[in-house]
């Protein structure tokens, strides 16, 4: 995954940088690195925050649908 590709997800799924960090414990510093130079975007960062996504839409459903 791209620095690019990485921003786009976080973007799509509501998150700044510094959320994501929070949600994942990991430094906001690396996070912020992911991507450049040496450092690239961990394998497991895309299937987590499509998860992630997918969990905000059903909660949202769930919610929508609670009083049918």
């Amino acid at each position: 995954m791209t620095r690019d590709d990485f921003n786009e997800l976080l973007k799509r799924v509501n998150l700044s940088k510094k959320e994501f960090a929070e949600l994942v414990g990991v430094q906001y510093s690396s996070v912020n690195n992911w991507g450049s130079g040496k450092f690239g975007v961990p394998y497991w960062v895309k299937s987590w925050l499509e998860n992630y996504e997918k969990s905000t839409r059903y909660e949202k459903i769930k919610e929508l649908t609670k009083d049918l």
